[in-house]
């Protein structure tokens, strides 16, 4: 049993730029398969308009309309087919079982150390940079030097696994510096050595800090399940819970405010829940507002029936529909530090794209990052990524004032909501 591989991930463009692109998957299916899926179209900058997908547990039928998002100046589609076919079970695979993709393996991870003058919107040009040559930076260390001169540490990965050659590596470097120009001192490139474990984690953020930064958006469980009932509604999101409609799912109906990674998140948080997803449909965004209904089923395919389950699972979709990202700002030091976190997924895996976005915010805003971190760090039920950045004082944005804050605040949410 088996069909051609160019037919398991099929993109058709749209006939003119604002028509949205369709995106077809015919495949085994494996659990988490959807997340894999969106977390791909969200890393080359897509975001999706609509969708419709089914599956019986063995076989899945996925389509999606995605149209690209205002900061991407291109796509690659031929690498996004690749990339989504690569997440995609084999055919060889027993069609009665669900088996882990022949391309589970993790990827080496690079140090590329790129050094040069230090300028407005540097950092953001150079990820935009790595970000359209398919890497994905895993970490990243920024030191401004009183000379002038900056020097990035980017710990990276290559969706193309491309970067043990000599050929990649040497294109990687000559494209940095083609594009960033006269800024460019070097660039290198190398296999991640015993200095990325000092880069793994963070000393600990004060607990203040910590419980503001990574504490819950959302009354507790008990006052949430006192407005469960079959609907809850709060602030932008609603979820009606419906067992009556079908025999053996159920169907949650879901409302809530369109925005970026919106179904990427909802796939993540339902793979983490061990919930299985049958059958979905995502509607078009009206009026800022998207509906999507989800027929839904247990590991052990039954429906969620014990109303306890259903309010945790209710707060948990609620909480990552409304709150996927946290933005503060706090003091480190005699320094004011602006934080930015989002969870990681179970298998280890974190958002895509979040560094690009807070870049390209402090970039149009036009405020200087003296320095950059990226690490984990873990709570008592999840592990969260965490951004770290220090930026250069301006006459616009003081950061002492209260105000300056709250406006950089907004944008890099905005941002990264696609807003």
């Amino acid at each position: 049993m088996g069909i051609p591989c160019d037919d398991i991930v099929l993109v058709q463009l749209g006939s003119t730029p604002t028509e949205p692109s369709v995106v077809t998957v015919n495949c085994p299916d494996k659990n988490g398969l959807g997340c894999d899926l969106c977390r791909i179209i969200l890393e080359f900058g897509l975001f999706i308009v609509r969708g419709d997908f089914s599956t019986d547990g063995r076989w899945c039928y996925i389509v999606l309309w995605v149209v690209p998002d205002a900061s991407s100046d291109k796509v690659d589609w031929e690498s996004l087919k690749n990339r989504l076919l690569s997440v995609c079970p084999s055919i060889l695979v027993s069609y009665y079982f669900n088996q882990p993709s022949s391309n589970s393996s993790k990827p080496s991870l690079y140090l590329l150390k790129y050094c040069c003058v230090d300028r407005k919107g540097l950092l953001h040009d150079a990820t935009k940079v790595l970000t359209e040559l398919e890497f994905t930076i895993q970490r990243v260390k920024v030191m401004t030097t009183p000379d002038g001169r900056v020097l990035d540490l980017f710990f990276i990965t290559d969706g193309l696994e491309l970067l043990h050659t000599k050929q990649r590596r040497e294109e990687t470097c000559e494209h940095m510096i083609a594009v960033l120009g006269e800024y460019s001192i070097s660039c290198e490139i190398q296999l991640a050595g015993p200095e990325y474990e000092s880069l793994q984690a963070f000393t600990s953020l004060p607990q203040a800090v910590a419980e503001e930064l990574f504490g819950s958006e959302l009354p507790d469980k008990e006052d949430f399940s006192r407005v469960l009932s079959t609907e809850v509604t709060q602030n932008k999101a609603s979820i009606t819970v419906d067992n009556l409609l079908s025999p053996a799912h159920t169907l949650l109906q879901i409302k809530c405010a369109d925005q970026k990674g919106l179904f990427y998140d909802i796939l993540r948080t339902s793979k983490d829940l061990n919930i299985q997803i049958a059958y979905g449909r995502i509607s078009s965004s009206v009026k800022g507002y998207r509906n999507m209904d989800l027929f839904i089923r247990q590991t052990d395919g039954k429906k969620v029936v014990d109303p306890k389950q259903q309010t945790a699972l209710c707060f948990h979709l609620k909480e990552e529909m409304l709150h996927p990202l946290r933005v503060m700002f706090t003091n480190r030091g005699p320094d004011t530090e602006l934080l930015v976190a989002n969870p990681v997924e179970l298998c280890g895996k974190g958002r895509p794209r979040v560094f690009y976005d807070v870049t390209l915010a402090l970039k149009a805003l036009g405020i200087c990052i003296f320095s950059a971190e990226i690490g984990r760090h873990s709570t008592s039920h999840r592990q969260w990524e965490v951004y770290r950045f220090l930026l250069d004082e301006s006459l616009e944005f003081p950061l002492a004032s209260s105000q300056a804050r709250n406006r950089i605040v907004e944008k890099v949410k905005k941002t990264l909501m696609g807003w």
